[in-house]
């Protein structure tokens, strides 16, 4: 790799099986959970990635390029990561706090890959490329601002500590007391 463009085509190869990776973990991430509306989130946001593929695809053929295999070690990683935690036979509640977190790491990487790519499009003057490339990192932004929600709603009782589940045993007593009254 000697110039800009070969390092720009890279980014684009890396993207595109980033992409296609999370295509599959992205329906496992629906399949594995307990909650309707993640499952639902999860579900529409693999039809957008099915769609940045075929942005990304649009992007190749502007430049006039073919994609290439390359692996994206980032995503591929996250991938191996939500694998090996499976294995652990989690409770379904943690399930749903590991994929939420799972997918806030995705997109995180996602919208950093995204930027640069867009960035380098625009430096280089390919004005459609890096309009695809932009209308791909909203997406990834809107997605999580959406997961980084669910995180915030998503909270098992494991994670609580002792003295948080006394206070919740106690408070529950008490307005069991009252009502009684």
């Amino acid at each position: 790799m000697q110039t800009g463009h070969e390092l720009f085509v890279h980014g684009l190869n890396d993207m595109m099986d980033a992409e296609r990776q999370l295509v599959e973990a992205l329906g496992e991430l629906a399949g594995d959970s307990s909650r309707e509306d993640l499952k639902t989130a999860f579900e529409q946001h693999r039809r957008e990635t099915e769609e940045q593929v075929r942005r990304l695809e649009q992007c190749f053929k502007l430049l006039g390029e073919t994609p290439e295999d390359t692996e994206c070690h980032g995503i591929r990683g996250l991938v191996a990561e939500k694998k090996a935690f499976s294995e652990e036979d989690p409770s379904e509640d943690l399930v749903d706090v590991f994929n939420v977190g799972a997918a806030i790491k995705a997109e995180s990487y996602e919208i950093c890959e995204y930027e640069s790519l867009v960035d380098m499009a625009r430096e280089m003057k390919h004005t459609k490329v890096a309009q695809l490339l932009n209308r791909n990192l909203k997406e990834e932004k809107a997605t999580l601002k959406k997961m980084e929600g669910f995180s915030d709603k998503v909270k098992p009782n494991e994670m609580m500590n002792e003295e948080q589940r006394q206070q919740a045993a106690s408070s529950s007593k008490s307005s069991g007391s009252r009502r009684a009254a």
